[in-house]
């Protein structure tokens, strides 16, 4: 057997981490639905042997992406409901600030539009993402529901509803940037949704 043919015969190597992170990058610009084993196996520098041997199936694939952006996009999101020396108010508005800097790159974001449509081939992929939006929803009641036991949230609030509304702007905030909001227009979109916060959480 010449080298040559040897060499086809191998098992061809490559940076897992980094593929994952190239196919993450596709998923970001054209959703689940849009990127193509094509795209991805062009994006990743891998054939679809490689692909399906380390990551099993477009779906399996994309959760992975999904896990991976989470991991480094959601943290510096989210972490701001977790900081305790500040009001409710002041965590709410830093998530969204956060997310208005994040998003102004103008991709969005990926737990948001990565499947906005359910159909026969994505229904796992839209229920996975489904799910971890409300999540996203509970860690901001869970937020809001620490405010009114420090006193900083009135008791009688609707903290189910002002938690719907901030998820709602949130993921507006996605969904605008990728219709190509600029920061700017993002972080007037942030300052009317907390003007709205005396409102829906009285003094």
């Amino acid at each position: 057997m010449t080298a040559t043919a040897k060499e086809r015969g191998r098992p061809r190597k490559f940076d897992r981490d980094h593929t994952l992170r190239q196919a993450m990058e596709v998923f970001l610009d054209r959703g689940y639905d849009g990127a193509s084993l094509g795209d991805l196996t062009t994006a990743m520098g891998i054939n679809a042997s490689s692909l399906y041997a380390a990551f099993g199936c477009k779906e399996a694939l994309f959760r992975e992406a999904v896990d991976l952006y989470v991991n480094a996009a959601g943290p510096r999101t989210l972490d701001a409901l977790a900081v305790r020396d500040v009001s409710a108010r002041a965590a709410v508005e830093a998530m969204l600030r956060e997310a208005a800097r994040r998003f102004g790159n103008g991709r969005g974001c990926l737990v948001v539009l990565g499947a906005t449509h359910r159909t026969a081939d994505n229904e796992a992929v839209f229920h996975d993402l489904t799910e971890r939006r409300g999540q996203t929803q509970v860690l901001i009641r869970q937020r809001l529901k620490q405010g009114m036991a420090a006193g900083d949230v009135p008791t009688g609030t609707d903290i189910g509803a002002v938690a719907a509304f901030y998820t709602t702007v949130l993921h507006g905030l996605s969904l605008q940037a990728r219709d190509g909001a600029p920061r700017k227009q993002l972080s007037a979109v942030v300052d009317c949704a907390m003007k709205a916060w005396d409102g829906l959480v009285p003094a």
